[in-house]
């Protein structure tokens, strides 16, 4: 079984954002909140972001080395949290190693992804990686001599009502943390686009009026069981959107995704070369294994000065 895990830290890759953007003002195209959550605001200091991408909870949970790689990944979240006290958390995708597990249910998994964020009443969204929903690849090793091991099944009050191996859909791991949590963020996105289901956009307001000061926009680049591609639909709907919210681009706007673009593979520093300029992601210790293919996405962000994107 391959390792999918980044080994940077300690199996996840961690990333602290500090945004401190300058106030814009633009209230004639915002567009209400009626999910009843409270909306996000920049404090007097700005508005801080920790990233979170690849923990691949979950992985080789047959073993000794997933669950310990999983416990580390709890402790270093934790320790980033609290040292970091982060206005906002994003997931990058890849919260858990859905191929690897065998129980019907990854939101088990993903539950604890997000608890160290939850505990501590930080608000987070999530964007779906090429392995949150992946089907379950049976693992050569347990065709051994030795036999197949025993499938340990959830508790019963876990909600699992059996030990099949079912991969759990993406609107389904999605829908589950946001009925079980009240401060997340995260949305099915429209559906007009699945399955291709974590794209949607938040507004962050100023520190003293209801204007928003930054758009964070989450797309859905596919993985599992959904070609790795932003679609051209999807491009459509970001230009929607950002057309109503930000006509002028007079707004900051973050773009997150989860699997690089073509044209990030094509300037990326090659794998395990010298590093010479700061790099986001395996840190040149990894080949850079971008979407399927370029629908668009990346000539629409091109003449968008107000645009940073952020992908793993």
């Amino acid at each position: 079984m391959l390792c999918w895990r980044h080994l940077a830290a300690v199996g996840a890759l961690l990333v602290a954002l500090s945004a401190v953007l300058a106030l814009r003002s633009l209230a004639e195209h915002r567009r209400p909140d009626t999910t009843g959550r409270r909306p996000l605001r920049f404090a007097s200091g700005g508005f801080k972001v920790a990233l979170f991408a690849d923990l691949h909870y979950g992985e080789n949970a047959w073993t000794d080395w997933g669950p310990a790689q999983d416990a580390g990944s709890d402790r270093v979240m934790a320790a980033v949290l609290d040292a970091e006290k982060p206005d906002f958390v994003v997931y990058l995708g890849d919260l858990v190693t859905a191929n690897n597990l065998g129980i019907p249910n990854a939101s088990l998994y993903w539950d604890r992804a997000i608890s160290s964020t939850r505990g501590r009443g930080i608000p987070w969204a999530t964007v779906f990686g090429n392995h949150d929903d992946m089907p379950f690849e049976w693992p050569p090793e347990w065709f051994s001599p030795a036999g197949v091991p025993p499938v340990h099944c959830p508790p019963p009050s876990m909600s699992v009502s059996d030990c099949s191996f079912r991969g759990t859909p993406r609107h389904e791991l999605m829908t589950s943390e946001i009925i079980r949590n009240g401060l997340s963020y995260s949305s099915n996105g429209p559906k007009n686009l699945w399955p291709s289901v974590s794209n949607y956009v938040l507004q962050v307001l100023s520190h003293r009026q209801d204007d928003p000061a930054l758009l964070m926009y989450f797309l859905d680049s596919g993985g599992g069981s959904y070609p790795e591609v932003i679609s051209s639909a999807q491009v459509q709907w970001f230009q929607s959107q950002s057309q109503f919210l930000n006509p002028n681009g007079r707004i900051p706007e973050i773009i997150f995704w989860h699997i690089p673009s073509t044209a990030y593979a094509n300037v990326a520093p090659k794998a395990k070369s010298e590093i010479r300029k700061p790099c986001v992601g395996s840190i040149n210790k990894e080949v850079v294994a971008p979407q399927e293919a370029e629908w668009g996405m990346m000539d629409a962000l091109v003449k968008r000065d107000s645009v940073k994107v952020c992908l793993i």
